[in-house]
Parts: structure tokens; C-alpha cells; sequence
């Protein structure tokens, strides 16, 4: 049995891969700090969920304890680490930028040295679209620059994406970095747009909606999203015996087994027919309180995933509809309203 080490386990993302990994019969270890960025009761109730395979341990620490990761890792050995844990929210780099050095760049070089130290088969981590940053040419595609960062939060992810580089190139590590695109579903953050659009459509308070309503995102459904994760476990990177190798769509670094792979749904959707969904699942309309942009934010984000194709097949597909519709179910159950 193949043993995978889910950092963030009791996170969003986290929580439903190391669900879906169990079903396919990997046994999961996971490693969560279980801060209270956000309501503690929701990561206590996804890890309690996860708790009820025989085949998952759950170990609470913080990624900036090195003795307590290190231990845990050479303990369990696993052939395969997934690195989702970290300080997450773009806005909330803005209040408390510290929490994103030490989490995101001490804690993901912990997480580093331990699949360093083992000869992890295949290290694969978790950065973000916001990489992309001040760029403007859409579909997004994992070969643009992204030396643009608009927040703190992305430059630490896209510092993670260079530390990674040289791991991969220093010690023949297979890396992939996955960025995500405005991921959503059940079990989903509160500090989300999803998640506060709802509350407050079922609450009958105001909902903030910012640039005028005048922004579009590739919304990802989570399922989609670790499934493209799932299947990239079985696609390490090698190292390309010459920059001939690479095919013209790879993100393939000529000199390392590392590149990185947008999961996306490669649909750009307005921000106010998002709203609209989220209203019809909930059956009532939504008191809207338009706001500028928010500092940090950009317009529009939309991912080409045909890299994440080409390697593994798959191509997210389920459409805001379904996927509000799967949210609002899970919301109205959790909280029965």
C-alpha cells in the first residue's frame, strides 16, 4: 500500500484529497496545524470525517516545527508528499504578512528537507494562479513570466515554485507545482467568496461585491481539482536529457525533473453570473453592495489546462451550476438552514 503524506489535511483542498485518495486505496498521513485563521469546528469535523478510514493517521503540527515534521516523516516514510498546507487568502497578506513567511516559505523548505532526506518519489506542492500577477494575456499558460507579483501571498508561492526548482535540480527530486484557480465546493473556507456569497443570501445580509461586479475567474470545482491532483501523483517529472525533449505545451524545466501544471476549468465566468447561480440554489436574491477593487486583486483570472491534459487526460469540466448547487446542499445540511 502506497503511502502519501497530505499536508493541510484538515484544510479545504486537503481534506477532499485525502478523502479521495483513501477510496482509491493509499494509505494517508496527514499533517495539520489546525490554526485558527478560520471556525476551528470545520477542520476538526473534515479530520474527524477522514478519521473514520482505518487506513489515515492524523498528526497535528505546525509546519514551522521542523523536529515534529522531520519525525513524523522518517517515521512513516512516504513514497509521495502533497504539500497543500499554508497560510492562505489573498487579502489576508494585506493584515498579517508574517504569517505568510513563516508558514509559506519556512514551512514549505521544512517540508523540502524531509522529502530531500528521503528520496520522496515524487514531491508535489501546492502555489496559485495568483503568480500570474500584473500579466494580462489570457488564457493564462504555465510557460508566461511571473516575476509580477501583486501580493505577498503570491510571492511566496512563486518563491516556493524557485526553492522547489533548485531541490529538484541540486538533489534529482521529481517536483510538480500545481497552481489552482479560484477552487470551490462543499467543505469549503468561510473567508471564500462562495462560502460569504451564500451566508449572506440565506441570511438576508448584504454581500460585498467588488470592482463594480466587473471581474471573471475560472472557477475550479474541488472535486475536479484533486482529481487533476490525483492523477498528477502517477506523472513525476524527469529530468530531459537535452531541451529537445520538451514539448512545445511542457512547462518541463530543461535542467530539472520539475515543472509546474495549472488545474483549471479553462472557462472564464463572470463574477455577477456566479452571484446569480448562488441565488437561484438559494432562492432568494442577494442585497449586493458594490465595492471597488480590493488592493491586491485582479480582474479576471482563466487557465489554459491543456498541459494538465496532455500529461494526465483529465480535464475539469463540472460548471458553476452544478457546483453551486452541490455547495448550497452542503451548506444548508452543515448548518441546517
Amino acid at each position: 500500500m502506497q503511502t502519501v503524506l497530505v499536508t493541510g489535511s484538515a484544510g479545504f483542498i486537503g481534506y477532499h484529497l485525502a478523502a479521495l485518495l483513501l477510496s482509491e486505496g493509499f494509505r494517508v498521513v496527514g499533517y495539520d496545524g489546525l490554526t485558527d485563521y478560520y471556525d476551528l469546528r470545520l477542520k476538526e469535523r473534515r479530520h474527524e470525517l477522514l478519521r473514520g478510514h482505518n487506513a489515515f493517521r492524523a498528526e497535528v503540527g505546525m509546519l514551522e516545527d521542523f523536529d515534529r515534521l522531520h519525525a513524523l516523516a522518517m517515521e512513516e516514510r512516504p513514497q509521495v508528499i502533497v504539500h497543500l498546507a499554508g497560510q492562505a487568502g489573498v487579502r489576508y497578506s494585506l493584515e498579517n504578512p508574517r504569517a505568510y513567511v513563516d508558514a509559506n516559505l519556512v514551512g514549505t523548505f521544512n517540508v523540502m528537507e524531509c522529502a530531500r532526506e528521503l528520496g520522496t518519489d515524487h514531491l508535489l506542492m501546492a502555489s496559485t494562479s495568483s503568480v500570474y500577477g500584473a500579466n494580462t494575456d489570457m488564457p493564462f499558460h504555465e510557460r508566461q513570466q511571473t516575476d509580477t507579483p501583486l501580493t505577498l501571498y503570491a510571492a511566496t508561492k512563486k518563491a516556493n515554485e524557485a526553492m522547489a526548482h533548485s531541490y529538484a535540480h541540486l538533489w534529482n527530486l521529481p517536483v510538480t507545482m500545481f497552481r489552482f484557480f479560484t477552487v470551490y465546493g462543499p467543505w469549503g473556507r468561510p473567508d471564500m467568496a462562495l462560502f460569504k456569497f451564500t451566508r449572506g443570501i440565506l441570511e438576508g445580509t448584504p454581500i460585498d461585491i467588488y470592482n463594480e461586479g466587473e471581474m471573471y475567474r475560472d472557477f475550479t470545482y474541488v472535486a475536479d481539482l484533486v482529481r487533476g491532483i490525483r492523477l498528477l501523483i502517477d506523472t513525476p517529472p524527469e529530468r530531459p536529457a537535452s531541451p529537445d525533449d520538451i514539448a512545445p505545451c511542457d512547462s518541463l524545466s530543461p535542467a530539472a525533473p520539475w515543472r509546474v501544471v495549472n488545474i483549471g476549468n479553462s472557462e472564464k465566468v463572470r463574477l455577477m453570473d456566479f452571484v446569480e447561480a448562488i441565488e437561484a440554489e438559494c432562492g432568494r436574491a442577494a442585497i449586493r453592495n458594490f465595492m471597488p477593487m480590493q488592493k491586491g486583486d485582479v480582474p479576471a483570472t482563466w487557465a489554459d489546462a491543456t498541459l494538465l491534459k496532455e500529461l494526465t487526460g483529465y480535464a475539469p469540466q463540472t460548471g458553476i451550476r452544478e457546483g453551486v448547487k452541490a455547495f448550497v446542499a452542503w451548506y444548508r445540511d452543515y448548518y441546517r438552514v
